[in-house]
């Protein structure tokens, strides 16, 4: 974080917009340059809509004890009269030792609060939603710099592209991204790393995995997660892909058409899994269905990692492929 002196600390920030991802940076970004001046600072939150204005004015008031605070105020819009007024008031004569953080929604409700803090010298932190496309592509020029990293207009193109308008994927996309790489990031990059990734689901898990394709199946599982796809879905694709090919090879050898009927699937789920049936045998198939079986149990039971119970059903799954090749 650099250098951070107490005088280097705004007496008064003002976070002003609708958009959750940047308030909350905001306010996290303050206590932390609070805390590099202080490691003992004391940290109170308050809604601004329901704290009394004797409780602000003790927190505001000079302590005995001394030492740093940071009163994070919430909902600014909703400040009544009389604890605007004293905000107000204070604010043209704020403690050093205190730092005011007041967020605001920036709409016209409680209008006449920021309009006075900003005039009584707050440092205001823009936190809007971005509305043009422009202003994402450099939320994601920013975001990738924040970690370090460097990126073209090109690259953020293709990275909303893949992504979306959502700041918090978006975000959480650069920083992933920035990890996997060098961190010199190009529309080649994005491209390679996304292809075909947004439409990731529980089937391509599945898939992999009965091919016994182990890294495919990781990167679609953990892309999948990432993305926010439920891990349930894909407990359930995994155990219907063992239990689909298991199925097609106990009925024996016949084209899709002819086992569509007896088998009650459509021929296309026929043809995969008889595809994906080679190399496996029967002994591999039951262990394979165990292992599906306590993946199932564990992701539905409320396991306290689901991620890690699927990523070990993939590598189950694939060594009882493995083990059971002749």
């Amino acid at each position: 974080m650099g250098d951070v002196s107490p005088a280097s600390l705004p007496p008064i920030l003002l976070v002003l917009g609708d958009e959750e991802l940047l308030a909350t940076r905001a306010v996290s970004e303050a206590v932390a340059r609070a805390r590099a001046v202080d490691p003992e600072v004391d940290v109170r939150e308050y809604q601004a809509g329901s704290v009394a204005v004797g409780e602000i004015d003790e927190m505001l008031s000079p302590s005995l004890f001394g030492g740093r605070r940071v009163l994070v105020l919430r909902s600014g819009q909703d400040t009544r009269k009389d604890l605007s007024a004293a905000l107000l008031a204070y604010a043209k004569n704020p403690d050093p030792d205190v730092q005011l953080v007041v967020l605001h929604l920036g709409g016209g409700k409680g209008k006449a609060f920021a309009d006075g803090l900003r005039s009584a010298g707050a440092t205001v932190v823009p936190a809007a939603k971005l509305k043009g496309h422009r202003e994402r592509v450099a939320f994601v020029r920013d975001e990738i710099r924040r970690h370090g990293g460097k990126c073209t207009d090109d690259a953020a193109e293709a990275l909303i592209a893949a992504v979306g308008n959502d700041l918090r994927e978006l975000a959480a996309a650069c920083s992933q991204l920035v990890a996997d790489t060098d961190g010199r990031i190009a529309a080649e990059t994005v491209s390679r790393y996304y292809r075909g990734r947004v439409e990731v689901t529980g089937f391509t898990v599945a898939d992999a995995t009965m091919v016994g394709d182990v890294p495919g199946a990781l990167e679609a599982l953990r892309w999948a997660l990432h993305v926010g796809v439920d891990p349930v879905p894909i407990a359930d694709a995994l155990a219907d892909g063992v239990r689909t090919v298991a199925r097609v090879a106990s009925a024996g050898r016949g084209s899709a058409y002819q086992l569509a009927s007896s088998l009650g699937m459509p021929a296309w789920k026929i043809e995969r899994a008889q595809r994906q049936g080679r190399g496996w045998t029967p002994e591999g198939l039951v262990q394979a269905m165990r292992a599906a079986a306590e993946c199932n149990a564990a992701v539905k039971g409320g396991a306290d990692d689901r991620a890690y119970a699927l990523e070990r059903a993939v590598f189950s799954v694939a060594a009882a492929r493995q083990g059971g090749a002749r």
